[in-house]
């Protein structure tokens, strides 16, 4: 069990790509996620596998208490990575510069660039991670071209109003290990739907933060709540809605 956890921690090797299944398109829902405990640190796996785009995609959220030791300065070799604050307070260093990120805050970090996490509130602090290796060559140039790894508060964002609720933009952009890396933040202010069902050829992510949604993918209904997210695969027609009148807000990424 503890040796499961250190590697969700620290990123030990990966398994074999050659025994990874394929990701499939769903739900997965937060209060499924096995939690394993080791002293100041709670892990929990989300899924490890393959998709049309990535040889290797890993998703697991962690939990740091407060007061716990900072996570060992590493770098990934061969692996991107997206960080994503569920809740409390970050501090990340990166190449000897930190920044601190709250709730919603984002990393997209290129590979080989040491870093390190810690908790520097006075609660919890519990993050998403999802590492991925692309099948097409990883180019580190066009990543440093694109801006390198980026770092962002969700406060530093303008929030863009729209007769559904609005969004607010994270980037657009190309990456190391992808031709493009979108990611956004929806808010629905009541009920009904975001947009007409639609299909893409990017694979996409969408990460509850708050409320209550209904999504469509390929003819099934999934229902999630906060710390709940869906998986598509690229070319299958879906569809999001708020099913209350309260608000609802989302991460929405995709990539290819």
């Amino acid at each position: 069990m503890k040796s499961i956890f250190i590697y969700l921690i620290c990123f030990m090797p990966l398994t074999t790509i050659a025994q990874l299944n394929p990701i499939k398109s769903g739900l997965y829902r937060w209060s499924d996620h096995k939690v394993i405990s080791n002293g100041d640190r709670t892990g929990r796996p989300v899924f490890e596998g393959t998709s049309p785009h990535f040889e290797y995609l890993e998703m697991h959220a962690t939990t740091q208490e407060v007061g716990a030791d900072p996570s060992t300065a590493h770098a990934n070799e061969d692996i991107e990575e997206i960080l994503i604050v569920k809740e409390g307070l970050m501090q990340v260093t990166i190449e000897e510069e930190s920044t601190v990120l709250a709730a919603n805050g984002v990393i997209s970090l290129m590979p080989q660039q040491m870093h390190s996490l810690s908790n520097v509130g006075d609660s919890p602090l519990t993050y998403f991670v999802i590492r991925y290796k692309a099948r097409k060559p990883m180019d580190i140039s066009r990543g440093i071209a694109s801006g390198g790894s980026l770092v962002i508060n969700a406060d530093s964002l303008k929030f863009q109003p729209n007769d559904r609720g609005g969004s607010r933009s994270y980037f657009d952009r190309s990456t190391a290990m992808c031709e493009r890396l979108e990611m956004h933040t929806t808010t629905l202010e009541g009920k009904g739907p975001s947009h007409e069902p639609h299909a893409h050829t990017e694979s996409e992510i969408i990460l509850m933060i708050s409320g209550e949604t209904v999504m469509t993918i390929d003819g099934k209904e999934y229902h999630a709540t906060s710390g709940d997210f869906y998986f598509i695969e690229p070319q299958l027609l879906h569809g999001i809605r708020n099913v209350t009148d309260q608000p609802t807000s989302y991460f929405a990424f995709k990539w290819k």
